[in-house]
């Protein structure tokens, strides 16, 4: 019995030799020294030790421990390189390293801002991307994912602002602030975060963009865009930008060039020549910012400007300002910052919005829509039989045609009380029942309202209806469009003693201000564009 036991010792240290090189010489020390169920570093034999050894073999077994504890003792302790494999057999190591238990991740308590200053706290993982508090957000307060929802970055004590891009990491982005400084993250919608991918035409103008080697034939908005996310061409951002100088108050009228290694400037006029460009910035260690008070707080000459700073804390000293002369220069030179920075990176956030990494997925997040109502049809229900409304523009005619009625009908019941003042009244009710509309914004001045569509994006169709200052018994519609706001009185008309609403001195009137939006949110009418995002003050 005694050799067979033997005969199993040296099978586990054969076996063992094979599965790892620290085995073999865990194993070979053991034949040298005697039995190697006594040495702790083989967990392989673990299994075998609980084995009582038999009567005839007690007394020599303990003889030779003894003698191996005492060789022990002379021995100085090495530590183990590889304590990875001194753990259980039936613990799984790559289970513990490779993927952790979503209870073992830190948690951390977050404020989250709206716009009008109500925030709500939030105790998210550390490894949370901005994508998914934008998601929490949304699920706890029932609002629609359109995917402008955006949280930003606001450092009041120097008035910048920024985009955190949907992949970063929140704890990231709070762990570079100050303890001094009282920084916030504010969520709200920014329609203008991917519209490059969309409309590459209206951020890169032909005057400012060249490439830096020959080209054959006209390059198009759309091919620059694949330059930015391309390792082998790149274009270049050149223009005019006035730069504040390190510590001083004045700024300099400058010739800056972007390139992918960086941001230069020229020190004779326009040159493009190495001799002649000085580095500026760089963008791997610092993040692009959007000034909000330029003139202000800094003395910029104009209201369009940006800045590097950073990523780590850092006084105003170490901000390095920029100023352009109008909107659309300084979107390009943000723009292309952006893209030069991050590269696929943003077109995968623009085409994939539910990739996050810390567990908020597309399966935990309820659709937009339900797929009934992306399955609804429009039906003819004024015949003997019933049909389906397969022309798009029938279609659209009939559901504008029946809003119409619907809301005739409903101002009649709002009127028909039967008292002389009934009219009156309907025309009272009409006249306030836009205040209840997310769109509508009461008594904000015209720079406040511009401040506002900037702050959700020069988008195409981003709109607000506002109270004149002007004239109190008019509204004003304020809206985007070329990159430009532009704003269009809305005066009341009177006829046979009911009040109306236009744009159009009168050619186009509706009853409220609700039927007037819905109205140029479907037709152009005397608008540049028709109305798509409304502009909105959420609360969270």
């Amino acid at each position: 019995m005694t050799t067979s036991l033997q005969d199993g010792q040296s099978a586990a240290g054969r076996a063992a030799a094979r599965d790892s090189p620290l085995a073999a010489q865990v194993c070979g020390a053991a034949q040298g020294r005697g039995d190697a169920r006594d040495l702790a570093p083989a967990p392989w034999l673990h299994a075998r030790a609980l084995l009582p050894p038999p009567d005839a073999t007690r007394g020599c077994a303990a003889d030779r421990r003894k003698k191996k504890d005492l060789d022990v003792l002379e021995m100085p302790s090495i530590p183990n390189p590889f304590p990875e494999l001194c753990c259980s057999p039936f613990t799984s190591v790559l289970s513990a390293g490779l993927f952790p238990k979503a209870n073992s991740r830190k948690k951390q308590v977050i404020k989250v801002y709206s716009e009008d200053e109500t925030s709500r706290a939030l105790e998210v993982p550390s490894d949370i991307t901005a994508r998914d508090v934008c998601q929490l957000l949304i699920l706890k307060n029932h609002y629609i994912d359109d995917h402008s929802w955006t949280l930003f970055e606001h450092l009041p004590h120097v008035a910048l602002e920024r985009t955190i891009e949907d992949h970063e990491l929140v704890i990231e982005v709070l762990s570079n602030w100050g303890m001094e400084e009282e920084n916030k993250l504010y969520f709200r919608k920014n329609y203008a975060k991917y519209e490059f991918f969309k409309n590459p035409m209206y951020f890169f103008p032909e005057h400012m963009v060249s490439f830096a080697t020959e080209t054959n034939g006209e390059i198009s908005p759309t091919q620059i865009l694949q330059m930015f996310l391309s390792s082998s061409t790149y274009p270049e951002i050149h223009g005019f930008l006035h730069s504040k100088e390190q510590g001083k108050k004045s700024w300099k009228k400058i010739y800056f060039l972007l390139r992918r290694s960086g941001l230069y400037f020229s020190t004779k006029g326009t040159s493009k020549e190495p001799r002649h460009l000085q580095f500026f910035s760089e963008f791997g260690n610092s993040d692009i910012y959007v000034s909000l008070a330029g003139k202000k707080k800094h003395g910029a000459p104009t209201n369009y400007g940006f800045c590097f700073k950073p990523n780590k804390a850092g006084g105003p000293r170490d901000l390095k300002m920029l100023c352009a002369e109008e909107e659309q220069s300084r979107m390009c030179w943000v723009t292309a910052i952006r893209l030069l920075k991050y590269g696929m990176q943003l077109y995968q956030n623009y085409m994939h919005p539910y990739q996050g990494r810390s567990g908020y997925s597309s399966q935990s997040i309820s659709p937009m829509r339900s797929i009934s109502e992306n399955s609804l049809v429009a039906m003819d229900f004024s015949g003997q039989k019933t049909r389906v409304i397969e022309n798009p523009t029938e279609a659209l005619s009939v559901a504008v045609e029946e809003g119409l009625a619907w809301r005739k009908k409903g101002c009649l019941r709002l009127g028909s009380h039967g008292s002389p003042t009934a009219s009156s009244q309907s025309s009272a009710t009409n006249m306030a029942i836009h205040r209840s509309q997310p769109w509508f914004h009461h008594k904000i001045s015209r720079e406040e309202a511009q401040r506002l569509i900037i702050q959700q994006g020069l988008v195409d169709g981003v709109f607000l209806v506002r109270d004149s200052q002007s004239n109190p018994k008019t509204f004003v519609l304020s809206m985007s469009h070329g990159q430009k706001i532009k704003h269009f009185q809305i005066i009341p008309v009177e006829d046979d003693g009911e009040m109306f609403h236009t744009l159009d001195d009168g050619h186009t009137r509706f009853t409220d201000l609700i039927q007037l939006v819905e109205f140029y949110q479907l037709n152009k009418g005397v608008l540049p564009c028709k109305l798509k995002h409304y502009c909105a003050r959420i609360a969270l």
